[in-house]
């Protein structure tokens, strides 16, 4: 009688000792969590299916084989309406991907010439980027895209096209330019870039490490541009001049010949890159700020002219303050890419919203979305994070 007396206490302490433990009590809590997350994802998933038999659909990614019939006006591969799903879906990625670098390449460059514009000393200068940036970040990136859509669509109709001399034309379908033609012996003059590109890197690494090793500068710039430019036009006019160009020509109702590209393109790109570019100037500007004023006033008392202090010693500091942030408005760049849908650019969620209307299969399209967004966030933040590590201060 006494053991089991004994016994019950022992059990009553380990219970007691269970709940009053912080360690313990937080590891039953988190699995008690856990165990409610997975039953309602359990049963969010049964009911899903249940309801997707009822009305006759089958889950899965089948139906990416079946034939499209719509077509695509941008596209930067083959497709036609007999295509398949499969195949739009990648139209619709590389467009996403076509807008996203543009507006980010672009918004870099707007970005930093804003900010170095607005800290300038000229008066005027400075008060009309600061009008710029305060109207830009605080109109909805919606409603600019869509007033330059509507700028762009309202340009001339196609007879009454603006000839930007006799190559391009640019009307309410969008600017129609000339159209390379890669002839044989391209591919020559191709690698002689990439070569160049390779050449021009281990010049300039080579011209670091003999800077510190000596103190002897070297022109990196002038030789790396030498590099990119010479060896490949030395090569192409070698060749024979390996490349033709597709001239558009005018019809009665339209252009034949050429590429097109359409104003919701420019309209989307433009609108995203100074969007963006309005907030990347702010993070420019406060990574200049965050500078030491000493800096700048020991480069100047070395003799270095204003821009060569900015050029070589600020902004290489102040980009350590720079990335992180940036890094946020490459990210929310390409996701407001997908407000492409408001004025008809098919990127990869209007391209899949028709496909989701014909198939039905709504769960599979939109995870397809989550995926692809999901992988160039991820792929953009790695690619920031270790160009940030790179230029991050080695202490010793």
């Amino acid at each position: 009688m006494a053991n089991t007396s004994l016994s019950g206490q022992q059990d009553s302490f380990r219970v007691g000792s269970l709940l009053t433990d912080e360690r313990s009590r937080g590891i039953v809590l988190q699995l008690l969590v856990l165990l409610g997350v997975a039953l309602f994802v359990a049963f969010i998933v049964s009911n899903t299916i249940a309801n997707l038999q009822n009305a006759g659909l089958a889950s899965g990614y089948g139906f990416l084989d079946d034939t499209a019939f719509f077509d695509i006006n941008q596209k930067l591969i083959d497709y036609s309406s007999q295509s398949t799903f499969g195949r739009a879906l990648v139209v619709g990625f590389l467009n996403t991907i076509l807008v996203s670098a543009l507006g980010i390449i672009t918004a870099t460059l707007i970005g930093f010439i804003g900010g170095v514009l607005r800290l300038s000393d000229n008066w005027i200068v400075s008060r009309m980027v600061t009008a710029w940036v305060e109207f830009t970040r605080n109109v909805p990136v919606l409603l600019q895209i869509i007033f330059w859509w509507a700028i762009l669509t309202g340009l001339p109709k196609v007879r009454d096209s603006i000839a930007l001399g006799d190559a391009a034309f640019l009307n309410n379908r969008g600017l129609r330019m000339p159209a390379p033609i890669l002839e044989s012996g391209m591919e020559w003059v191709i690698a002689a870039f990439v070569i160049a590109v390779i050449a021009a890197i281990a010049v300039s690494r080579w011209a670091r490490k003999r800077q510190e090793a000596t103190g002897q500068t070297f022109p990196t710039g002038w030789t790396a541009l030498g590099l990119i430019i010479g060896l490949p036009l030395v090569v192409y006019l070698i060749l024979g001049q390996p490349l033709d160009w597709d001239l558009p020509e005018r019809t009665r109702f339209n252009f034949r010949g050429g590429f097109n590209i359409t104003p919701e393109l420019i309209a989307l790109w433009f609108a995203l890159a100074t969007y963006t570019g309005a907030f990347i100037s702010e993070i420019v500007r406060s990574g200049i700020m965050a500078v030491s004023r000493g800096q700048s006033e020991a480069a100047f008392a070395l003799g270095l002219r204003k821009n060569q202090t900015m050029r070589m010693i600020v902004i290489p500091q102040a980009l350590r303050v720079i990335i992180p942030p940036l890094t946020s408005q490459y990210l929310n760049l390409t996701k407001n890419s997908s407000l492409a849908i408001a004025i008809g650019y098919q990127d990869l969620v209007s391209i899949g919203g028709t496909i989701l209307n014909q198939s039905g299969q709504a769960l599979e399209v939109v995870g397809i979305w989550m995926a692809v967004y999901l992988s160039l966030s991820l792929a953009t933040s790695a690619y920031m994070n270790w160009y940030n590590k790179r230029i991050a201060l080695v202490e010793r």
